[in-house]
């Protein structure tokens, strides 16, 4: 069947193209939009004065609709549109980019919905790239606050999450020197750790991951301000289930990422070079680690054994000869014992708090299913079961470089 009218063909065209010129019907202009860059999430500091702020906007009923749950503070960063800097411009201020509100609520939503009645646009989380909460709101739990960011669609997986020492309020407000937007300065430095091989890989998503996981718990940045204007990560936050409970020093950072195998190093330490009392400054290059569980008198056990590939990059004293063989020989053996007394310091710090953070778990389960289905089978059992298990731990160093001097 032919059509002969050119002008009933074009007829037809168009009603069959008309459709898909409707794409953009809801589409909204981004200067119509409020941005949120950066969340911080801290306890409510007066329970009864944040409640006649709070302004009643999810309540029906003071009395009755009101949740159990203690209230919180929720900073917000938001992108100022047109202020936003897209190139090298000179004299700009981080303050007229961003705009700083703080509400507050019993739970995430409920402060959200308190922040868009003080701002004149729909808030927009497609672009929120880091949440920050404080240790006391972490020692708390998180769960409370998944609900939210997992049913939320606009939240990407890939958003940073850390903890901190100080208010994360002081984060939101806090005015970077090599970045003019606050909270994309600290969201790349979340993200360029582990680039540097100074933290293990972590955003939203692999929290979730692990936390969901039986046999291992999760992990975030430890976060400090030192002198008011500069941030430094000053530890790994280990959780037990969704809490926070306690955290590292950064060199146990390094330790971490040993027994978890991540092979790009970057951590240093002085090792005291045998039979004398100058120090040498080893760095660690890469790492390669195997790990291998088994039932050990019908309990697990732990074998690690990691290899490191290391350089020396500085020396206390001139009188240390470190291009003779023996003396590299001896720096490494010092170099492993000191390294494997400090991974054994440091699982058992981890046992002590219950917090699996190597994922030593994971690895029984998948190894002894019907082991773990009949004696194990919970994470709550798994933590007790962890907080007694045994393992070696086996550390071999080898230093490839000592730089461009000789002596």
């Amino acid at each position: 069947m032919t059509y002969k009218n050119p002008s009933l063909r074009l007829v037809i065209i168009f009603f069959l193209l008309f459709p898909l010129l409707s794409g953009c019907w809801d589409s909204q202009e981004i200067e119509q939009r409020a941005t949120v860059l950066a969340i911080g999430i801290d306890q409510a500091s007066n329970k009864e004065e944040n409640q006649q702020s709070e302004g009643g906007i999810t309540h029906l009923d003071k009395n009755s609709s009101e949740p159990n749950e203690e209230l919180i503070r929720v900073t917000a960063q938001i992108a100022v549109p047109g202020r936003i800097p897209l190139g090298p411009t000179q004299g700009q201020s981080s303050h007229n980019s961003v705009l700083i509100v703080r509400v507050v609520g019993h739970t995430i939503q409920d402060a959200m919905l308190n922040l868009q009645q003080q701002v004149a646009y729909e808030t927009f989380l497609g672009h929120l790239r880091i949440i920050v909460l404080n240790e006391k709101i972490a020692k708390k739990g998180t769960q409370r606050f998944n609900d939210f960011l997992r049913r939320n669609p606009q939240i990407r997986r890939t958003a940073s999450l850390a903890v901190s020492k100080e208010p994360a309020e002081d984060y939101m407000r806090l005015v970077p020197e090599l970045q003019r937007i606050p909270s994309l300065y600290l969201a790349d430095m979340v993200d360029n750790l582990s680039a540097l091989g100074r933290f293990p890989p972590s955003f939203i998503g692999l929290f979730w991951t692990i936390l969901s996981s039986k046999g291992q718990d999760p992990y975030l940045p430890y976060l400090t301000i030192k002198d008011k204007k500069s941030i430094q990560l000053s530890g790994l936050a280990y959780f037990r289930g969704d809490r926070m409970a306690g955290k590292t020093s950064p060199l146990e950072i390094g330790f971490y990422m040993a027994i978890r195998g991540i092979g790009r190093g970057g951590y240093s330490a002085f090792i005291k070079v045998p039979g004398k009392e100058e120090f040498v400054l080893v760095k660690a290059i890469s790492r390669k680690t195997k790990v291998k569980v088994k039932l050990k008198d019908g309990k697990p056990h732990v074998d690690i054994k990691v290899r490191y590939e290391s350089e020396i990059e500085e020396k206390t004293s001139q009188s240390i000869y470190i291009n003779d063989s023996t003396i590299i020989g001896k720096i490494q053996k010092e170099t492993s014992k000191e390294v494997e007394k400090s991974l054994k310091k440091f699982i058992a710090k981890t046992q002590k708090a219950e917090s699996d953070i190597f994922g030593f778990g994971e690895h029984v389960r998948a190894k002894y299913p019907k082991y773990w289905t009949k004696e194990i089978g919970t994470k709550e059992n798994w933590k007790r079961v962890y907080k007694d298990i045994t393992y070696d731990v086996h550390v071999d160093t080898r230093i490839h470089r000592v730089g461009m001097k000789a002596k």
